[in-house]
């Protein structure tokens, strides 16, 4: 048979009425709270750090030449233990096809840039050879992408023609910024910072671009200009002013293809013996265009005309007069890359059982983009789709990436005069495909029941990015987002506790309606660090608190007021001096009112704050406990106290004097009666009586032996 169950032991002390010789005494155990020795801890403190140090050191020295390559070169750690005969018909499969859908894709997001197409191939070529080498995710795709690409248009566009030879300078000068900033971000590990923007901004900022980019693909499809815009609503006046100038032929092939492609992804993605149909939907447009093209000579279709074969040369970018102006898009085209990159680099990288680092992930990036500018690409990042199509046709390396790259190679090689043919339809029916599945209205109709905070998020974000361009709407959105963080941590969630019956746990009332609470005591729990920005609100909802009378279930000595205050702080990892002054400042309140605070489970860095600043001793040592339980039970017995003394004293006091001198009494038994290091100990207890039962008395624990 399983032993039986023992009792905890538990220090007992023992406490008696400070003002009355004659009640009985009632026994109270409780656990005992190591409080920190300033001095001693602090020490520790150095050590700590020094430990963390010396471990840093030890982690250094062990470090092999091998580890040292590997943290500088990740692609080492892939090529060490590549797998020949596992893995490489699978990483030719997936490079290969990445490698044909990225071919027409690049052409088309260069073109959604305002470049020449060339620019979009040289884009997809150089960055993802560097990227192989510094960046740490096997699987995912870089180059050129859609929300990048609606960036520098729209940001160069308001400096410069798009035919301007300027145009393409700046472009390659942002793709270099875009690089520099990354490797630094990666460098000192500030990848943390995006975390501030919310999912709800991303997928309402991601929405709107969606539709901003889908609508400016019309002209190839309607035959005539319209403004180049991040607005929607000169596109759309655009659009409606030039309806006269419709033209039939290219409105036709664009729709066709686009259905065509739509009809494939479908395919692919719901059918898994027709996966390969999604990544075969770029090429099968521009086949289906190039052959319309060459043999019907539509004179309304426009084509892309001439493309320089061979590849890129090296030069330094230039034109470095107007990089103040990019500094705004540098950023926001950095926070897409992070988001986008290392989102999807992320969720890659679990699926397939290995780790990743985010920040060597973004000084990948960002040394594919400055190396990537010394050969004419613009900034680049992450893929969505092609990074899904490499993960789906089994991609274990970064060698797919590699043969990703040497089919872009061929194609700058050999393939170039025949992409002279292909009609802009046929691209913008590849852009307006890939763009389709970037709009969420899912998360909207997800958010609404939800959350109404983050579908407000959301909404804020689409609608300004609609109408007053894609910087605003990042911007406001963001902005939206920082401020219900601040609103979040300003006004923290602040619980009144009930016991539950049968239990020594206390939770909060609102949750639990069967908890109940004791007379002359309220106990508050505080769902947050405390710092200069919420002191205020907390010490409102305390005195709230204190003012407002329960009416929920009730049980111990009837007293008309609230005699003892138990904050939990076992949720609260952090104060300032703000929030030790706060405390003092309700200390003194609540001790002129003949209000006694008590404290249960603050965390070690909460506690030494406390006892460095003097809150310890200003309160008492006596009034801090390691549970919740503890404190409500040397309350309670001072409540009943209180009751007693006043029912003793009868119609000869007052209950303010009664309350003032039971105050003094404790004050007094504090300093003479009982030592800190005697309350703490239990060497001036009582022998503990296992038998004893008070109905307020805390039942014996017992642990499983």
């Amino acid at each position: 048979m399983p032993p039986s169950p023992l009792p905890l032991l538990i220090p007992h002390i023992t406490y008696s009425s400070p003002s009355s010789s004659t009640m009985p005494t009632r026994s109270v155990k409780i656990l005992q709270l190591q409080h920190p020795d300033t001095t001693s801890y602090g020490s520790s403190g150095a050590g700590y750090s020094s430990s963390s140090f010396s471990r840093l050191r030890e982690k250094i020295k062990e470090m092999t030449f091998f580890n040292w390559v590997e943290m500088f070169l990740p692609c080492c750690r892939w090529i060490r233990t590549y797998k020949w005969r596992e893995y490489l018909q699978v990483d030719l499969m997936a490079g290969s096809t990445v490698g044909i859908m990225l071919v027409p894709q690049a052409m088309s997001y260069a073109k959604l840039a305002g470049l020449q197409p060339i620019y979009g191939l040289y884009s997809g070529f150089v960055p993802i050879f560097i990227y192989a080498i510094f960046g740490s995710s096997r699987q995912i795709s870089i180059g050129p992408a859609a929300l990048t690409s609606l960036l520098v248009s729209n940001v160069l566009g308001k400096i410069v023609d798009s035919s301007d030879a300027l145009y393409t300078e700046l472009a390659i000068v942002l793709t270099l910024m875009v690089g520099i900033l990354e490797c630094i971000m990666g460098l000192l590990r500030l990848g943390w910072l995006i975390r501030f923007i919310s999912h709800s901004v991303i997928s309402g900022f991601t929405t709107a671009s969606a539709i901003v980019i889908g609508l400016s693909q019309a002209k190839y499809f309607l035959g005539y200009e319209i403004d180049r815009s991040s607005e929607i609503v000169p596109i759309i006046k655009s659009i409606i002013s030039g309806a006269d100038k419709f033209s039939w032929p290219p409105f036709v092939m664009g729709s066709i293809i686009l259905a065509i492609l739509q009809t494939m992804k479908h395919l692919g993605k719901s059918r898994k013996h027709l996966k390969f149909l999604r990544a075969m939907g770029p090429l099968t447009a521009v086949i289906l265009g190039t052959s319309s093209a060459k043999i019907y000579h539509p004179s309304s279709i426009t084509l892309v005309g001439d493309i320089p074969q061979g590849l890129p040369s090296f030069s330094i970018p230039k034109c470095f007069k107007h990089a103040k102006s990019l500094i705004p898009t540098t950023l926001v085209i950095t926070g897409v890359a992070i988001l986008e990159s290392v989102g999807i680099a992320k969720a890659l990288a679990a699926k397939n059982g290995y780790e990743l680092d985010s920040n060597q992930e973004l000084f990948g990036l960002g040394a594919a983009n400055v190396l990537g500018s010394f050969f004419s690409a613009y900034p680049t990042t992450g893929s969505f789709s092609r990074s899904a199509v490499n993960h789906e046709n089994g991609a274990k390396t970064g060698l797919a990436g590699v043969i990703t790259g040497i089919v872009m190679c061929c194609a700058l090689l050999f393939l170039t005069p025949v992409f002279e043919y292909i009609p802009l339809c046929a691209l913008s029916a590849i852009v307006i495909s890939a763009v389709i599945s970037l709009v969420d209205y899912e998360e909207a109709i997800f958010l609404w029941p939800v959350s109404k905070k983050d579908f407000l998020l959301w909404t804020i974000t689409a609608i300004t990015t609609l109408f007053f361009g894609i910087e605003i709407g990042v911007l406001i959105g963001v902005g939206f987002s920082l401020a219900f963080v601040i609103h979040e941590s300003a006004n923290p969630h602040i619980a009144v506790l009930g016991r539950l019956p049968g239990t020594t746990v206390y939770r909060n009332i609102q949750q639990y309606p069967e908890a109940y609470t004791y007379n002359g005591i309220v106990i508050v729990r505080i769902d947050s660090p405390i710092y200069f920005a919420n002191t205020s609100y907390i010490k409102d909802r305390l005195r709230e608190y204190e003012i407002v009378v329960d009416k929920l279930t009730r049980r111990g000595p009837q007293v008309g007021r609230i005699y003892f205050v138990v904050l939990e702080m076992s949720p609260v990892t952090y104060i300032d001096t703000s929030a030790v002054q706060a405390l003092k400042e309700l200390h003194h309140e609540y001790k002129s009112r003949h209000i006694q605070i008590a404290i249960s489970n603050p965390n070690r860095n909460v506690l030494l704050m406390l006892s460095k600043s003097g809150l310890v001793e200003l309160i008492g040592k006596e009034w801090y406990f390691v549970r919740v339980h503890d404190a409500v039970q040397v309350c309670l017995q001072h409540v009943e106290s209180i009751k007693e003394d006043h029912m003793a004293s009868g119609s000869d006091s007052s209950p303010e004097e009664t309350e003032s001198s039971f105050f003094k009494s404790l004050l007094k038994q504090r300093g003479e009666d009982s030592s800190v290091a005697q309350l703490e100990s239990g060497t001036n207890n009582k022998p503990s009586d296992l038998k004893h039962s008070d109905p307020l008395s805390e039942p014996l624990l017992f642990q499983k032996s």
